[in-house]
This record gives structure tokens, sequence and C-alpha cells, in this order.
């Protein structure tokens, strides 16, 4: 059970963010108005909710996930593998040193939280072009001691692991047609999310209840088709930025 969430409000610079999505500018008063919708969204799920101020010189910053991985012993930093966004964890340090102790992995580990999937006492980690698979073995060294396993996967070349596998509750995942045959999440009832609607992938599980970006039909069906409650909010501006439900929010 999620009590707590971290998100971090976008700045005017988001505009300028990494993006390889093709949709055109996120349009920034438009982001602000669903980042807000977002953060109400989480507090309705019963999750206390902090939102920081947008960290000028980080166009991504609002992309918190890819910053720390958060479990219920601890929190870990990470070195981000997307140069540009490289210091963005030092600035929410602060906010997570309030909740658990702290331990940073640093270069030439590279590893991003969009890449990290947790699952009870497990870690899926997929390596990518931001998570190599030093990144993924610190984490693993850094965890281990609380009792958590890490299962370190070569899968799809995607942005993120997340892009492609996504937890929905009643050991269901949503998953990608090219990661449904991987060993790995075998033991998982796997929900496959055909490639038209590659981004409602990364659905966001909240204590019983799935955010379902809106305008993905088909995968809201599918969701809605495993029992679990639904809620469906509006993210496109963060989608030009090759950004997901999940990348918005740190939950712990």
């Amino acid at each position: 059970m999620f009590t707590r969430a971290i998100t971090r409000r976008p700045g005017p610079e988001m505009v300028d963010g990494i993006t390889t999505a093709n949709l055109g500018k996120p349009d920034f008063e438009l982001a602000l108005r669903q980042h807000a919708a977002y953060c109400q969204t989480l507090t309705d799920l019963g999750l206390a909710v902090t939102v920081l101020d947008a960290a000028p010189g980080f166009p991504d910053a609002c992309f918190v996930e890819d910053t720390a991985v958060v479990c219920e012993h601890v929190a870990v930093l990470t070195p981000l593998g997307a140069p540009s966004r490289q210091g963005e964890q030092l600035t929410i340090e602060p906010e997570l040193a309030k909740h658990k102790p702290v331990v940073r992995i640093t270069p030439p580990a590279l590893i991003e939280g969009g890449d990290v999937l947790q699952v009870d006492k497990t870690f899926y980690v997929g390596l990518s072009e931001r998570t190599n698979r030093a990144g993924a073995q610190a984490l693993a060294d850094t965890v281990a001691p609380y009792g958590y396993e890490t299962i370190i996967i070569a899968c799809c070349p995607s942005l993120h692991f997340k892009t492609d596998v996504n937890f929905i509750g009643n050991n269901t995942i949503l998953v990608s047609p090219c990661c449904d045959s991987l060993p790995e999440l075998s033991g998982f009832q796997r929900v496959i999310v055909e490639d038209d609607e590659a981004y409602a992938r990364n659905c966001l599980y909240i204590n019983g209840t799935v955010i379902v970006p809106e305008g993905f039909p088909k995968t809201l069906a599918k969701v809605r088709a495993t029992g679990v409650d639904t809620v469906v909010i509006d993210v496109s501006e963060f989608r030009k930025l090759d950004g997901g439900l999940t990348c918005l929010s740190l939950r712990f």
C-alpha cells in the first residue's frame, strides 16, 4: 500500500525536454493543469502528495520517477543515464531524506527509475540506453540486505522498461508484444497491449486502482476486464516528452 507520493511541477523549460515522440511541443499552461489533476487523482486515492517547485535548468525534472528508486526501507538515488538530466537526483534528495535513509548510486553505474518495476519484494530492472548492468547491479546490492530480490532483464529496445511492462494488480502486468515471452515475466498473468496503443502500457497502479491515460479505449477495456477499478486522466502534454503516468511521481 502506498501512502505518499512526491511530484514536481513542470517549469516553462519543459517545452525543450528530451523527446522522440514527434508530437510537437507541449502546451505549458495545459501541462500545468494536467499535472494538477494528476496530483489531485493521487490525493483522491489516499496518498499524501508533496508537490515540489520546478527545477530551473532541468527541462525534464517533472519526471521525478527517474531520479530514485524508493521502497519501504531505503531511497536509492539514481545517477540518470541521460547526460542532460544528471544532477536532477540531487534536487530531490532533501525531500526523500525526510522519509527514508538515502543511498547514492554513482557513475559509471547508470540507472533510471523508469527501468525499475517493483512488485512486492522483487525489483525487475530492464537494461536500456539509460540503465546499464552496473547500475542494475548497484541497485540489487543496495536493496538485498533488506530482503529484496532483483531480476535484471535484457528487454526490448524501448526508452524504459516501463514503456513496455507495468503492474496493474492481481498478479497481472500490461506488456508489449515483444516482452510477452520474456521468461522472467512468466509467473504473471500478461495482458498484451498492441503497438497502436503503446503509450497506454504505462498505466499506474495505486492501492487497487489503475490510472489509465485518456484516449486508449482498447487498453482501458482490457484493464477493466481484469476486475480492478480504473480512473482515466489526460496527460497529453507529457506524452509529447515521452513521459507517462508512472514517470510523474515517486510513490512509497
